[in-house]
């Protein structure tokens, strides 16, 4: 069986009419660069938004042409609405393939203080997978994932992160790596990695500036294949940055993956925890221990005055973690750092590794080894809907 190649796909691509039925899609420049993983072929169609849903026929074509070509195994096929689409009939400009910019390239591994776990959890090589979730968007979830996968490294461990937000992947702008993942063979996807950390996430394979249309199979399609058809390699603890909420990501993962346990992120007022509870009592039902409650946003200090502000009230995961019988894992203040660092890519904890907050998120990540070391293998549950 022949590989098939990108150009293969562009010309059957040619056959499929786009929705002015005088030009086909590729004509219209409607297509996002192929990619094509061990016979797999991705790649995006970028539509108006608003006609999603009347043009889901479109990608179902686009799919069955690529499906019925000669070595390939499978297809995965999304819209996409591009925040500057022109009007469908019209040729789209296609996005410029991005530089790599991996920073810190030569960040070493410490020496690993921990015994690896006994035995590996789910994927070949990666002895723990732990999930970072939050009921609700806004808390600072992906930033605390970053900070503790780093925290864990700098306790002497190889960490690796996967960004399964799907719709609003964030890994590469945090972790300040752009460009496309190279293949191995043409098969198996090579992470990307800055500070050290192995790293993936949709964003490396679709364009910052499109908003993903996919339902709820494909995202759950996607999330596995970014888990299991990525060569990791050895490492002690795999973080996932969850999208916020309950739904088919975590759901997902919950149900196919062994979690060795969930860490939970909320900020300090009700609002935020009652969201918290939901993600919380979710891991509980389907079996995956949770690791422990951290509470975001808890307090500000001035940066002039050195004055302490409890802006969004303090001590509530705390007390909630007390209240359902959790760990709590720490506090992180509100620091105009913290914002900084996050949108220029260059987190605290590798940016400014002996500062005070970059000393509570290693503290906190000793907490969750810790929690780790005390959790036996699990095999993955089955899920019940009563």
């Amino acid at each position: 069986m022949t590989d098939v190649t990108k150009e293969q796909v562009l010309e059957t691509l040619k056959t499929v009419r786009g929705p002015d039925l005088e030009h086909n899609i590729v004509e219209l420049g409607m297509v996002s660069d192929v990619f094509i993983s061990d016979g797999k072929v991705y790649f995006s169609i970028t539509v108006p938004a608003e006609r999603a849903k009347e043009l889901e026929p479109l990608r179902l074509a686009a799919e069955r042409v690529i499906k019925e070509l000669p070595g390939v195994k499978g297809a995965l096929v999304a819209l996409t609405a591009d925040k500057k689409a022109a009007p469908a009939s019209a040729p789209a400009a296609r996005p410029a393939a991005a530089h790599a910019s991996h920073g810190h390239e030569g960040h070493a591994h410490a020496p690993q203080q921990q015994p690896p776990r006994a035995g590996k959890i789910g994927v070949p090589g990666i002895d723990a997978i732990i999930a970072v979730a939050s009921g609700k968007g806004g808390v600072g979830k992906s930033t605390t994932a970053v900070n503790l996968a780093l925290g864990l490294q700098a306790n002497g461990l190889r960490v690796g992160i996967l960004d399964a937000d799907i719709y609003g992947p964030s890994m590469p702008r945090l972790l300040k790596i752009s460009g496309r993942p190279t293949q191995i063979d043409g098969r198996i996807i090579n992470p990307m990695e800055n500070y050290g950390l192995k790293v993936m996430s949709m964003g490396f394979l679709v364009d910052e500036e499109t908003a993903m249309i996919w339902r709820g199979p494909m995202v759950q399609s996607a999330i596995m294949q970014m888990l299991r058809e990525v060569a990791w390699g050895e490492l002690d603890v795999l973080v996932v940055d969850m999208p916020p909420g309950t739904g088919d990501a975590q759901l997902t993962m919950a149900q196919q993956v062994p979690l060795a346990g969930a860490v939970i992120v909320s900020t300090p007022q009700d609002l935020a925890l009652v969201d918290a509870r939901k993600g919380l009592n979710m891991f509980r039902k389907v079996e995956v221990p949770v690791l422990g409650i951290i509470e975001n946003m808890s307090y500000f200090i001035a940066p002039d005055t050195g004055t302490r502000y409890d802006i969004f009230g303090h001590g509530g995961a705390r007390r909630e973690a007390e209240r359902i019988g959790v760990p709590f894992l720490g506090e992180v203040p509100l620091t105009i750092n913290i914002r900084e660092t996050s949108d220029a890519g260059t987190p605290l904890v590798a940016s400014e590794p002996n500062g005070i907050v970059a000393g509570i998120y290693r503290n906190i990540a000793s907490k969750v080894w810790e929690q780790l070391g005390g959790q036996p293998q699990r095999q993955a549950p089955t899920i019940v809907f009563e």
